[in-house]
């Protein structure tokens, strides 16, 4: 067997592999003989069928086989010992004028290389790196919201602002029969809300569904509905009210801290207040981390010049599905995919040439960091260590959980070095500003 590889372009190669009969003759006779002693053909006894016979029904489709399998055993292997770093898979070329009916073959392989490139993290327009704090409303709105949740329900006779109103939405035409408890405030517009106000037990009020609250998926869970059920949906509503009640608020007191964080764990306002900017400020910094990460991945992509096989790349979609594509098709499915391809490569770059890439202890670390804090959100908060690595080797176990965490510490480690790495804008912001900047 000869195997040689021509070069086309930086981006493109052809590899040649040719075959003798000498390379797959003896495997196939050795196939032929297994089958011939294990053939069962009326009118001869097992194991006597002659060769002949044996070779007429089987030959052809045994030596197709194990040329193929031959071929792409070597290819792999020339690939591998030739460190060529390939994209997609190797495409055969169409040989219009082969047959089975020779000794030697020659086939041929199209393949498409990954570029050369070079990352460069001295980013020339900086990039902002935001720093979330939580401010006296965020603050206030939190204290309020424990006050609420330990407070207690008051009835009422007629309906006045910052109630919370149970009663039954009804829309005949969509089979809408949903009792619901709302907050007032919730409502949205002037308009709305005077419709509310003053209404006692037993009234019906006439609502639309268009602007009816603040939030769309507030509107999901009054009515029942689904996200698509209520994408653009205008129809009349009524409500009828049946219970009215007004939430007075549980005292700032060690009661309400010793409810909210156990005994003696908050001994003051200001403590319960330093408490919440502590937890508020831990989650935006992983949204913030998510953020920082989206934004060194767009500018990477978009800085970061080199040019792809995009031919090859389109001939090989065209084929690597499910289905076949059409030609329109597989350059419409490259169009999407290639901003996902060329930030795969320049994050193998910078794993590769900077050692980041993980191994099997370090994700069993990270895996068991994951199970002891899904643990402690439940109060288990001293598991024993056997007890955890059990846990961790049946979560290692399932293939998807195993490659989600997988990404995840990847992630992690590309985030940690970025931040090493590279000088940022540092920014802080509310929470409130941190949305309309990053999601306006």
């Amino acid at each position: 067997m000869n195997i040689t590889k021509e070069s086309i372009d930086a981006l493109n190669a052809v590899v040649k592999v040719e075959v003798s009969a000498a390379d797959y003759q003896d495997k196939v006779a050795q196939i032929l003989q297994d089958y011939r002693k294990k053939a069962d053909i009326p009118g001869f006894r097992k194991g006597h069928v002659p060769m002949g016979m044996i070779k007429k029904q089987y030959g052809k489709s045994i030596m197709i086989d194990e040329v193929n399998k031959l071929i792409q055993e070597s290819l792999n292997k020339f690939l591998t010992e030739e460190k060529l770093d390939i994209l997609g898979n190797p495409l055969p070329k169409i040989q219009d004028d082969f047959s089975w009916d020779a000794d030697d073959y020659s086939f041929e392989f199209e393949l498409g290389l990954a570029p050369e490139f070079e990352v460069n993290l001295d980013a020339k327009k900086k990039i902002t790196q935001y720093n979330i704090v939580a401010d006296k409303d965020l603050l206030d709105k939190e204290v309020e919201n424990i006050q609420k949740r330990f407070g207690k329900l008051v009835s009422k006779e007629a309906v006045e602002e910052g109630d919370n109103i149970t009663g039954t939405f009804v829309n005949e035409e969509k089979e809408i029969n949903k009792k619901s408890t709302i907050e007032l405030a919730s409502i949205k517009g002037k308009v709305n809300q005077k419709k509310f106000i003053g209404a006692k037990v037993g009234d019906v009020i006439e609502l639309k569904t268009k602007g009816l609250f603040d939030d769309d998926h507030k509107l999901m869970g009054a009515l029942g509905l689904t996200h698509d059920e209520i994408h653009e949906l205008e129809i009349p509503l009524t409500f009828t009210v049946e219970e009215i009640n007004v939430t007075e608020l549980a005292e700032v007191n060690q009661e309400l801290f010793d409810k909210v964080f156990g005994p003696d764990v908050v001994k003051s306002e200001e403590e319960l207040r330093e408490k919440i900017k502590e937890d508020a400020e831990k989650q935006f910094q992983t949204q913030a981390d998510q953020q920082l990460l989206n934004a060194v991945t767009e500018y990477l992509v978009e800085n970061t010049n080199f040019d792809l096989p995009a031919e090859f790349l389109k001939k090989w979609l065209a084929v690597a599905g499910e289905k076949p594509m059409t030609p329109e098709q597989a350059a419409e499915e490259f169009e999407k995919s290639e901003k996902g391809l060329r930030y795969q490569l320049i994050e193998g770059k910078v794993l590769k040439d900077n050692e980041l890439q993980i191994n099997f202890e370090e994700l069993k670390d990270f895996t068991k960091g994951f199970v002891k804090a899904q643990m402690a959100q439940y109060g288990q908060l001293n598991p024993e260590e056997k007890d955890l690595d059990d846990i961790v080797q049946r979560v290692l176990s399932n293939q998807d959980e195993a490659k989600r965490l997988q990404e995840q510490l990847v992630s992690k480690k590309l985030l940690d070095f970025y931040k090493e790495n590279i000088t940022f804008k540092v920014k802080e912001v509310t929470y409130e500003e941190f949305v309309k900047e990053v999601y306006k």
